[in-house]
Parts: C-alpha cells; structure tokens; sequence
C-alpha cells in the first residue's frame, strides 16, 4: 500500500470512530425517545457511515490509476488543408507529487498516450505540486513521452511554487519557478512563457500560442500576457494553451483563436452521475464548450492535490482531432 493511503486510512479512521461514537448517542437517543430499535439504528447508522470510507478506498486504490482517453473531434472553417486529421493529445495537471510512490501508474499515463500516435503533445500545466523536487520521481518517465512533433508546454498556478517553504525553506518561490522551468525544458519539452511555436505541417503552418497562468481568482497568478505570446501570428490558425479556464471568458472570447486548452479543475475530482460541485466555481469545467466559433477543452487532468483520491472523475487523457469543416454546397 502506498503511504499516502496509509495517512488518509488513518485519518478516515479516526474521523470514522468518532462519528460511531455519535452513531451510539443518536442510536440510544431514538430508542429513548421513539422507542425504536437500539441495534436496528445502530446498524444502519454503520452502513451510512461505512459509504465514504468505501468511496475512498476506491478512489485512492483504484480510480486514480484507471486513465480514461477521450476522443474529440472539432471541426474549423479556418483550419489549414493539410491539417485536416491532425491529432493532438492533451495532458494536463501531472502534480508529480501525486506519483512519487505510483510511478508505475504514471508509466502507464506515458504509454497509453505514446500509444495514440498522437502529432503533438500538449501539456497544459501543473507538472508539480509544491517543489521541483517530485520531479526527482517522474523526469525520467516523462522523458518518454513522443509525439512526431514533439511536447508542447505551459506554466500552471503550482508551478510557480507558492508554498514551497512548506517543503523546503532553501528555495523561495521564484528560485523554484525557475528550476521547475529548466526541468521541464531538460524533459526536451517545448515550454512556452508568453509565447508561440510555429508548427509546420504538409506545406503548411498553425500557431501553438502559450500563455503563463491567468486566472480570475485572487488566489492564483496572473502573469499571462496574451497579445505578447501572439506577436508574429496574425492571420494564422492559433490554439491556445491557458491552463486555467476562466482565462478563456475572462480574455480569450472575441479574439482570433479557435481553439483553447486548459486543465486546472481536476473536476475536483468528484463527479456523481456526472454531477460535480466544481460546476459552481467553474462555467467551464470539464469537456468540451462552444462559443461562436471558438471551442475550449478542459482537460480534468492527471494528478491530485487536496485529497489523494478520485471518485467519479476519472483521470484523463485527451485525443484531439482536428478537422477542416466541409464546405456545403449550394443548390
């Protein structure tokens, strides 16, 4: 067993035998004064509280390891001829944190996806969690991963390191931004700070536009500067990697970019037939959504943060299909 599960066991447990304590009390409580069954409440009160700690379990020992590939295909009137049939996959939200003691489970993540032939690779960020130092578990098995154009990348909020003194007081948050930079760019990825690639295909081109993190929340930075990271690209077909989604109404709507990628949400990774409470802190939240002609996909991600479990969010990887619309003809 892994040692996070072994803390969240542990915690589970103590939480659970402190509410079967308060299952005894309410228990005596209802045969004392409705005189029903002392044992009958009891029991069921065992099962009710016996739910959460089951939907843990799963969520730590299986969920988290099971990845899901979805499969998009996204139509554009403004697509290049000889981009019709290009496929991107999506990865977002690594938090390397999350693999230090599965990295049989990332290994997983990088075949699954080196095995969909993917042309490009785009990682929308988030690769750790709190210090460049979980990358000391995951860089290798990273490194693996291949598209035939390569690994595109961008910033995500934690990769700025804005608590790492909690695990190492010798790095302030700027030193660790940077080595998390110089460790990605070692993994032979293409990270883009504010700027673009210009991707060259069968005679033609597309922009890949990369913004740093842009969020409407006080909480995250804010240091994206997307008409820096478009110079050079006017007229092109662009796709934007902005890790958080809000940036997509908050700066992206009504500007020339067809299509958005993000990640950030994780879904929360909760989802109950289909229901997640993100839904109430994110318009957009998971999949996929249409404005006009501009699309964003929100990639739920890899890893995790605040709980080390999913339950009804699984992990995902994202197969992007672009097309060139067809042209109807008249009559």
């Amino acid at each position: 067993m892994y040692t996070e599960a072994f803390s969240v066991a542990i915690i589970l447990g103590v939480c659970w035998a402190v509410l079967a304590v308060i299952d005894v009390a309410v228990a005596g409580l209802l045969a004392w004064i409705f005189g029903l069954s002392f044992k009958r409440s009891f029991m069921w009160g065992l099962l009710a509280l016996a739910v959460p700690v089951v939907l843990m379990g799963y969520g730590i020992l299986v969920e988290r390891n099971c990845y899901r590939v979805n499969t998009v295909e996204i139509a554009f009137d403004n697509l290049p001829e000889a981009f019709d049939g290009y496929t991107i996959v999506q990865l977002s939200d690594i938090h390397s944190r999350s693999f230090r003691y599965r990295t049989k489970s990332l290994k997983k993540v990088v075949d699954k996806a080196n095995s969909l032939n993917a042309d490009l690779i785009a990682f929308t960020g988030d690769i750790v969690t709190i210090s460049p130092n979980e990358l000391d578990a995951t860089a290798g098995i990273l490194s693996g991963l291949k598209a035939r154009d390569g690994i595109v990348s961008i910033l995500g909020n934690h990769d700025y390191c804005p608590y790492i003194k909690q695990s190492d007081r010798r790095l302030s948050s700027e030193k660790g931004k940077a080595e998390v930079i110089a460790r990605e760019r070692d993994l032979g990825w293409k990270l883009l700070i504010n700027e673009n690639f210009i991707l060259h295909h069968k005679g033609d081109s597309i922009a890949i536009v990369g913004v740093e993190n842009t969020s409407t929340s006080p909480h995250f930075p804010k240091r994206g500067d997307l008409n820096k990271a478009m110079a050079g690209t006017e007229g092109m077909f662009r796709i934007l990697l902005s890790h958080d989604p809000t940036h997509w109404d908050m700066g992206v709507i009504g500007k020339d970019i067809p299509l958005t990628l993000s990640g950030h949400t994780h879904a929360m990774q909760f989802s109950l037939l289909g229901w997640s409470p993100i839904g109430h802190f994110y318009k957009q939240s998971k999949g996929l959504y249409r404005k006009g002609n501009q699309y964003l996909y929100v990639n739920i991600g890899l890893g995790e943060t605040i709980f080390p479990a999913r339950i009804g969010a699984m992990p995902e990887i994202t197969r992007i299909v672009l097309r060139k619309a067809k042209q109807e003809v008249g009559n």
